[in-house]
């Protein structure tokens, strides 16, 4: 009976706990709670109220040390009783969160008006942390007193505490825009704020002005406060920026360090850091500094000291002798904290909500707050200031009756006994009759009825301009006007940042951080390329290679210089040397695909060293079918080089095989089957990359145009032929012609054991007086020797170089670097043609100025078929001479000196700068 009984109240129990249970599904549940969390943790602990500029718990530590009377009068009191009265009372989060805001709010380098004085080790700028709450001290700044001030007042709104035994303020009364002064920064669920800090002088004067002008606009309130003022000084740069962050409440400004130069010795300088960027850890930006040295990633440092000491900041970075200082700094303002973007992102509550606000809203709402804060005072202070008039006018009252009243008071038995009688007798109201029997014996004899006379009109004044604020808005803003300039006035503030217009670009060339060095750089022929330092290259100087392969390009090159490789399908490789990683001579090196993707069949016939992309120098390209054209150098200079870039426009079918820097007066020809034509080089036009060119000559059926050089009438050249023969010429000993007409024949072309031309190289009278070593490179290896075993050939084929049973087929042909003089004959013929360019009218000269000539491609002239008859070498090498000689000025006549002579180039026996032209895959016919 008992068990049933239970199991009845059980089941009515449950039955009762299920009509409660609510079903619903675990994502509306998560919803609703994250709701929940959501809001309260963006309207209690993240975000600023823009009124106050203040966090929750900023605010309670405030007002709690306040009601502790830890005005900035008082003594010091420590962290931990501060800490405990907050969370004990206000904000029971823990100890450790609130004793971190505190610190914060009392660190120079992080507010730009510090709200707490803290007594002891309150961090450093380096991020350190604070000393623990037991050892520091602390106690309100004036700042923070101005925040507060009235709050006694009822001027702000009080709710209970989470305990509901304390109540505690919503905001405070905030006699200036502490959210624009100090700024703020959090994030929270799904919103994030980071105000910049301004200066509070300007910020107090903006609103001043939004005051008085409600329409006051963005350039207006710019002209007062031209931008943020953080703590840490520094530059901020970018108007546009802070305008688009005045006017949204979302922009990006750059902030910089301040930095000066020193002069340590001669060529020899510091770079001193004298502020850095608000919220930049300095010991870590000294560090940063400091790892771009040990990693060699900036070599120009010699050493980073950080030097600050109780006089302020100062970081001294002393360079090495001769560094540019203004490379050095935009370096470090680049890739280091020295510089830093800011973005603005001024999100704050407002009426209980998120909500992102330009600066007029924010002092709009400043402004609002403000009136609610002194209509709630006034209200406070008049109904004080009514009671105790009222209290005034029964003091007077009581003068009249005095003696009367005391004998009344003592004739009754208690205190409410005396008041009833007061008001009874005497018609006193209940406050009088309360004001009066609370006064001492002594002040009921001794009433002076001037000063309460006295005070009475002091009450009615006070009341009479009470009623006056609370009815007139116009005179509401006066007072608020009033109090801004006091507080202007006790709280002195100087600007410490510098606002600039315009962002400084910093545009650093990747070659200026790289020091300048002499290194051995080969290309071969299969496309393996390879960087060596001298050590490597004079310990063993044979580069290490794959069977069947040869070196295509092997000289000396500076660091500072730039690789142009030419490849058969009419592209170009742009590769500066310092790009190029490291390794032994005796590598294989890297292959060309891996650094740059090219085509299955493209493979490079031509290399050239590139120091400077000068105006004055010029490349000649030649292709199979014989077109030909010359471009500008500088045309081949690009920023961008992460693929292969077009050099010339190739025909269907037709490869590039030539490729030669000048330019020289005289152009030659060479085909496959030994045909040669030689011109002037003003007969070949200058066209862009991405043109096709001109023809050049007219080439038999089957035939090929092999070379294309630039040469002096005085120069000689070397033929190279498949068979391994070279024969040596003069440039004189063949006819200038014209291009397109008809080609001179160099050696006849045989049916059985057919040469054919290889490679040509040209070489000057220098390159003989210093006996320039050739190298001939075949496809199962290579042969070198001296320029003086060639003798000027007498036989049509010239004289076995190499031999092919030994050797295999020859490739190609190189000669060794020498200084080269200036062409006379070139000169002579651009200054003859400076002069006849004088000679027109100035109306055609100004017409020619203004004239822009388009880049087109030339059209090919008719072929006239010519019969020319070979020039005597001896009777053509004079007539030149005294062309030349009537020509030429005396000034032309000097030969330009180049300016040095690499002493490793001079040490080196085998300098390359002939390179193939063809692959050995060959259909001879």
């Amino acid at each position: 009976m008992i068990l049933s009984l239970r199991s009845t109240v059980m089941n009515k129990k449950i039955d009762a706990f299920i009509e409660k249970v609510s079903k619903e599904t675990i994502s509306e549940i998560m919803g609703s709670r994250f709701g929940r969390y959501s809001k309260y943790i963006i309207q209690e602990r993240a975000l600023p109220d823009v009124r106050d500029g203040l966090k929750p718990v900023q605010r309670r530590i405030l007002y709690a040390m306040y009601k502790m009377g830890m005005t900035s009068n008082k003594a010091y009191k420590k962290s931990a009783r501060i800490a405990g009265e907050v969370m004990g009372k206000y904000h029971p989060h823990g100890d450790s969160s609130i004793y971190d805001a505190m610190v914060r709010l009392s660190q120079p380098w992080k507010q730009s008006a510090i709200l707490i004085d803290m007594h002891g080790n309150n961090g450093s700028i380096d991020g350190d942390s604070a000393a623990a709450m037991r050892y520091t001290e602390a106690r309100l700044t004036k700042e923070a007193e101005s925040l507060l001030e009235d709050i006694e007042k009822r001027t702000v709104q009080f709710v209970p505490n989470f305990d509901d035994e304390e109540l505690e303020p919503v905001v405070l009364p905030a006699k200036f825009p502490n959210i624009l002064v100090n700024g703020g920064a959090g994030i929270s669920s799904g919103y994030a704020t980071k105000i910049p800090p301004h200066n509070l002088a300007e910020v107090i004067q903006a609103t001043i002005r939004k005051i008085e002008k409600r329409s006051l606009s963005l350039e207006e309130v710019i002209e007062i406060m031209p931008g943020p003022d953080f703590p840490t000084g520094g530059i901020v740069q970018g108007l546009e920026g802070i305008k688009e962050a005045y006017e949204s409440g979302s922009g990006k400004v750059v902030v910089r360090s301040k930095t000066s130069t020193e002069t340590i010795s001669k060529d020899t300088y510091r770079i001193v850091i004298e502020e850095i960027p608000f919220e930049v850890n300095k010991a870590d930006l000294v560090k940063q500094i400091d790892q771009l040295r040990i990693t060699k990633k900036f070599e120009d440092i010699q050493e980073v000291r950080d030097e600050s000491d109780k006089s302020g900041l100062r970081i001294a970075i002393d360079l090495k002798r001769d560094a540019n200082v203004d490379l050095a700094l935009n370096y470090l303002l680049k890739n280091t904290d020295l510089q830093i973007n800011f973005n603005y992102n001024m999100t704050v509550i407002n009426k209980n909500r998120p909500m992102q606000m330009g600066v007029l809203d924010i002092l709009d709402s400043y402004i609002n707050h403000q009136k609610e804060v002194i209509t709630n005072r006034s209200n406070y202070e008049l109904t004080k200031a009514e009671k105790r008039l009222h209290i005034v006018f029964g003091l007077i009252k009581l003068v009249d009756v005095l003696d009367e009243v005391i004998a009344e008071i003592r004739r009754s038995k208690n205190k409410q006994n005396s008041k009833d009688n007061l008001i009874k007798k005497f018609n006193f109201s209940e406050l009088q009759a309360e004001a009066i029997v609370t006064l001492q014996l002594y002040r009921l004899s001794s009433t002076n009825i001037n000063a309460l006379i006295s005070e009475q009109k002091q009450l009615e004044k006070a009341i009479t301009e009470l009623n006056n604020i609370l009815s007139s808005e116009t005179k509401l803003l006066n007072v608020i006007k009033r109090e801004l300039r006091k507080t202007l006035r006790e709280i002195p503030s100087t600007r410490k940042t510098i606002v600039e217009k315009e962002i400084d670009s910093i545009k650093i060339d990747k070659i200026d951080l790289i020091t300048e060095e002499t290194v051995r750089i080969g290309v071969t022929k299969d496309g393996y390329i390879k960087r060596a330092n001298l050590r490597s290259y004079k310990a063993n100087p044979n580069p290490g290679l794959k069977d069947l392969d040869g070196m295509l390009f092997d000289d000396y090159v500076s660091t500072h210089d730039t690789l142009l490789m030419f490849t058969v399908l009419g592209n170009y490789i742009y590769f500066p040397v310092f790009e190029l990683e490291e390794s032994r001579w005796r590598d294989l090196g890297t292959y060309i695909n891996n650094i740059i993707p090219i085509e299955k069949d493209e493979h490079i016939i031509k290399v050239i060293v590139v120091s400077e992309f000068s105006e004055d120098k010029q490349l000649l390209l030649a292709t199979e079918k014989g077109k030909i054209k010359q471009t500008k150098l500088v045309d081949f200079n690009v920023s961008r080089y992460s693929r292969t870039i077009k050099a010339i426009n190739l025909g269907k079918g037709d490869y590039l095989t030539s490729v030669e820097m000048g330019p020289y007066y005289n152009i030659v020809l060479f085909t496959k089957q030994g045909q040669l034509l030689r011109f002037n080089e003003s007969e070949v036009p200058i066209y862009g990359t991405q043109s096709t060119g001109v023809n050049a000559l007219r080439l038999a059926s089957k035939d090929i145009l092999v070379k294309a050089i630039y040469a002096k009438s005085s120069d000689e050249f070397l033929v190279l032929a498949n068979s391994g023969n070279i024969r040596r010429d003069k440039v004189s000993n063949f006819p200038i012609s014209k291009r397109l007409r008809v080609s001179t024949t160099f050696w006849a072309d045989r049916k059985r054991n057919p040469h054919y031309i290889r490679d040509v190289v040209r070489f000057s009278d220098n390159h003989t007086k210093e006996d320039a070593l050739i190298l001939i490179t075949a496809k199962k290896g290579s042969q070198s020797f001296p320029i003086s075993k060639l003798k000027p050939s007498v036989a049509q084929y010239g004289r076995m170089a190499i031999r092919e049973k030994t050797f295999g087929k020859a490739l190609f042909i190189n000669i060794s670097k020498v200084e080269e003089s200036e062409d006379l004959e070139l000169i002579t013929a651009r200054a003859e043609a400076i002069k006849a360019e004088e000679k027109r009218t100035l109306e055609e000269e100004a017409a020619l100025l203004n004239t822009v000539k388009p880049i087109k491609e030339e059209k090919a002239p008719l072929v006239e078929t010519v019969t020319l008859e070979r020039e005597k070498p001896a009777l053509k090498k004079e007539n030149e001479t005294q062309k030349l000689k009537a020509k030429a000025t005396p000034d032309l006549k000097k030969e330009m000196k180049a300016e040095k002579v690499a002493k490793a180039q001079k040490e080196e026996k085998i300098k390359i700068t002939k390179l193939s032209l063809f692959d050995d895959d060959w259909k001879e016919s």
